[in-house]
């Protein structure tokens, strides 16, 4: 385990699920502690905003940017777009991610639907793009994506040693339906690509629990924590100065609803926030 919170610590505020405009999404982060903002490039509170816009705002805030990209339609990708067309989709919305000079570029991209030698022969033409990138960019261990298995984990980054990696452990959770935990391989093999961390709490049934810091979830919440400080615990090892994080509940089917009303049981700023201010508490040193 580290034996101290990194003091460059980032925590990261993602805006899946705000609806507001980008200035008020900079006034909730700050309002909440947070380091800086994590957002897809096509979210609509950047809609209408240039570049330069974007990036005064931020300094004027002394916030952070993270820049979430997807190809292939939605989070979920289109089961008719074709390797070619991720492809073209990835090539046209690196360079305007890089406009916004964000710390890093965290990608969702592929489908688990193709061939283990389509994923292969894919992975390698993206990451001649992500090579030929001026930010970091890491792919997100994301369900229904390239990457969503962990049991191939292993030999994929072997056979791509370029690969690095956004962790985000409650897809493999609802992939798996078990737990992911240091004692299995597979994570400690991964720990050294690990660049950033998504902090959802899945469980062995779905990605998300309703609220983390409730009893019934702490076994999870356990098991996520000691990846989670497994892989700080690389990065301090590797010089990284400032790692980074982003609690990253949120809606469209992954925090649970009432029956009937579609009323969420929890609220997403509060639990995001919540664990943000678990994280600056020293929860990854214990």
């Amino acid at each position: 385990m580290v034996e101290a919170t990194p003091p460059g610590l980032k925590i990261f505020h993602s805006l899946w699920g705000f609806s507001g405009d980008w200035h008020e999404a900079i006034a909730r982060a700050k309002a909440s502690g947070f380091d800086g903002l994590e957002v897809n490039l096509r979210h609509p509170s950047l809609g209408g905003f240039e570049p330069l816009r974007v990036i005064q705002a931020l300094q004027v805030s002394q916030l952070g940017l993270i820049v979430e990209l997807i190809t292939g339609g939605d989070y979920v990708p289109d089961l008719s777009v074709t390797p070619e067309q991720h492809l073209a989709e990835l090539s046209e919305q690196l360079p305007r991610a890089e406009r916004l000079h964000p710390e890093r570029i965290t990608l969702i991209t592929g489908s688990d639907s193709w061939s283990e030698a389509l994923q292969d022969h894919f992975l390698e033409v993206v990451l001649d793009l992500v090579e030929a990138c001026t930010v970091p960019v890491s792919l997100e261990t994301h369900r229904s994506r390239s990457l969503f298995n962990p049991w191939t984990i292993t030999d994929r980054l072997a056979r791509h040693p370029r690969l690095r990696l956004t962790a985000d452990l409650s897809h493999w959770c609802a992939v798996s339906e078990r737990l992911m935990t240091p004692e299995l391989g597979l994570i400690s093999a991964m720990a050294d690509r690990v660049d950033h961390i998504h902090a959802r709490v899945g469980h062995a049934q779905g990605p998300s629990v309703s609220h983390p810091f409730a009893p019934e979830a702490s076994d999870a919440l356990e098991a996520h924590r000691r990846c989670w400080a497994l892989f700080m615990e690389s990065q301090i090892a590797r010089g990284v100065q400032q790692p980074t994080i982003t609690p990253e509940f949120g809606p469209d089917g992954y925090l649970p609803t009432l029956p009937f009303t579609g009323m969420p049981v929890a609220d997403l700023l509060e639990i995001n926030s919540a664990m943000a201010d678990w994280l600056k508490q020293g929860a990854l040193n214990r």
